[in-house]
């Protein structure tokens, strides 16, 4: 008996730790691949671009958090959800940077992150 119930909560954990696995590669796919859209159609406006990073996030079944596009380099936070489970992932996304140039960083939102 008490063999049964220890490999039933083995078990339990193990499925609970691969919903968060599954759930992190779910979000980094979906921000990395929000990030490329972005930046593709960042020559459109950062209204076009941030609409093709929503759309792939949600091919990708995540939800887009953030976007935000600064000349040609997209910065995009998305979110995967499986279960109780929830993965925010944010990806960068833009042309190298020129030789001796370095890339601008941009900052940080600030404030509480909703959930």
């Amino acid at each position: 008996m008490f063999a049964a119930i220890a490999l039933c909560t083995v078990f339990a954990v193990v499925i609970a730790m691969a919903q968060v696995v599954v759930t992190r590669h779910r979000a980094g796919a979906a921000a990395d691949l929000s990030a490329l859209a972005a930046a593709d159609t960042a020559l459109r406006g950062a209204s076009a671009a941030c609409r093709a990073a929503r759309e792939v996030a949600a091919a990708q079944d995540a939800h887009l958090v953030r976007c935000t596009v600064r000349g040609d380099i997209a910065d995009v936070t998305a979110r995967a959800r499986t279960g109780p489970f929830a993965s925010d992932i944010r990806a960068r996304a833009g042309p190298p940077a020129a030789a001796g140039r370095a890339a601008e960083p941009i900052p940080e939102r600030s404030g509480p992150v909703r959930q």
